[in-house]
């Protein structure tokens, strides 16, 4: 074989060995730890005329409010929200769905959030918020 094929084929090998186990930082996903959940029912500005998700169904509108702490030192960017949420008979409220929202922005540290949801009005309060996480970027990805 010709020696300049056999060199670009190791550099092409130790290459992509390198970038498997070190990703780039701004691809990197950061992992947020979501605590001090609650939630409360909307204001009527932002109640008016809520329908459920797919269908076009009544709904009653909720503000989920807690605290996701960010230990990486840098921000993250365009965090998504993922979580379970119950209905006082124990039916999940967002059926095949546990991304629930997103925070456009999350400072090293600890940070306060809040996300709107739509329950359909067939789905009886109080709701149970579980299980709940959230990750995202140290760089925009979304165009």
């Amino acid at each position: 074989m010709n020696f300049r094929i056999i060199t670009s084929l190791f550099v092409s090998f130790w290459l992509s060995l390198v970038t498997c186990f070190f990703p780039s930082p701004a691809l990197a996903l950061t992992q947020l730890k979501v605590s001090n959940l609650s939630y409360q029912s909307c204001p009527p500005e932002l109640a008016e005329g809520a329908v459920s998700s797919y269908s076009s169904m009544k709904a009653n509108c909720f503000l989920i409010n807690g605290t996701v702490k960010n230990t990486s030192g840098k921000p993250v960017i365009d965090a998504d929200v993922f979580g379970r949420v119950y209905d006082a008979n124990n039916n999940p409220v967002m059926q095949n769905r546990s991304r629930l929202g997103s925070i456009s922005e999350v400072p090293p540290g600890n940070s306060d959030f809040q996300i709107r949801i739509s329950v359909p009005e067939n789905m009886p309060a109080p709701l149970r918020l579980e299980k709940f996480k959230a990750s995202g970027f140290s760089a925009k990805v979304r165009r």
